[in-house]
């Protein structure tokens, strides 16, 4: 019978139901979260953003969305993905973090002393941001704040968070493209050895 609930669920879902979604957002968020802190040794607010994540990508892919086993098991899946994927970023981030290391040991110069032009063009592109997207951006890049300290601090929902990070990220890109494609290739290089 539960079976056959999740079946349901999922079409109203896929529908767009909101009300159906909410039913599983309330029945699965804490379990979830529960199983998502094993997941982030220990942290309950990692654990959170990937629950809430996931929800959020539920939802924005609902209309593709196909289960094959029961809502349960697909949500923990999906939880489980997420949290292999954040391992997988923060391996390549800490791999990005000591090739740097690397280059400035090589090169015996201080990292103010490499990019006084960068510095300055960073400096222009977050002045170009309109307000509130760079007080998020500046909040989880320089601060460090997780998603949702950023909104309870901001007072504004994490879905709006989300978007304005996605709005200064594409802002910088493109203000910063010539110093992306240089140090793509310093990675590519890097590589190669």
């Amino acid at each position: 019978m539960e079976y056959q609930i999740n079946i349901n669920e999922a079409a109203a879902i896929r529908n767009g139901d909101e009300m159906v979604f909410d039913t599983v957002f309330r029945r699965y968020y804490e379990p979830l979260c529960h199983y998502a802190t094993k997941l982030t040794n220990g942290d309950p607010d990692e654990a959170e953003d990937l629950v809430q994540q996931t929800f959020v990508k539920l939802w924005e892919r609902r209309s593709a969305l196909d289960i094959a086993w029961s809502m349960k098991s697909y949500l923990y899946k999906m939880v489980h993905n997420a949290a292999l994927n954040r391992i997988r970023h923060q391996k390549t981030k800490e791999k990005y973090q000591q090739f740097n290391a690397q280059q400035l040991d090589t090169q015996h110069v201080q990292p103010e002393d490499t990019a006084p032009e960068l510095q300055e063009r960073l400096k222009k592109a977050l002045d170009e941001l309109p307000p509130q997207c760079r007080n998020v951006f500046e909040l989880s890049r320089f601060e460090e704040l997780k998603y949702r300290e950023i909104a309870e601090h901001l007072e504004i929902s994490i879905k709006t968070v989300e978007t304005q990070m996605g709005k200064a990220l594409r802002i910088m890109r493109l203000q910063l493209a010539e110093y992306l494609v240089t140090l793509i290739g310093l990675c590519f290089t890097f590589l190669s050895i």
